[in-house]
């Protein structure tokens, strides 16, 4: 059985930083490609950053590079999204998907709120 958990959500302070991770289980996790969306209230779910399987190649939305990052740790099968410098228009339900190369059909997790607020 295929299952993503985030977790690492929180509330914090504009400027403030979170570490989102997502724990994979019941597929290889080495063969997908990992990725972060994010969704805010009243809008739709937007792509924010995904890695290659061997976590060699990144890719980002351009107004998040520089404060986020994502890596992964396939020993643990776990992917993270570092997030810097947050802002309150970062508040959203963060989500990680999985992906395999070429296929059309993705898994996704529950996903975590995250909320920028002073």
């Amino acid at each position: 059985q295929v299952q993503l958990v985030e977790s690492g959500g929180g509330l914090v302070q504009p400027g403030g930083s979170l570490r989102l991770s997502c724990a994979a289980s019941g597929f290889t996790f080495v063969n997908y490609v990992m990725s972060w969306y994010r969704q805010a209230p009243g809008k739709e779910r937007e792509f924010v950053a995904a890695v290659t399987g061997n976590g060699n190649g990144t890719h980002y939305v351009d107004s998040m590079k520089g404060r986020f990052t994502i890596s992964r740790d396939n020993a643990k099968n776990t992917v993270f999204l570092q997030m810097n410098s947050l802002k309150p228009e970062d508040t959203a339900v963060y989500y990680c998907k999985a992906r395999r190369v070429g296929a059309a059909s993705a898994y996704w997790g529950q996903g975590t709120q995250v909320t920028v607020s002073s």
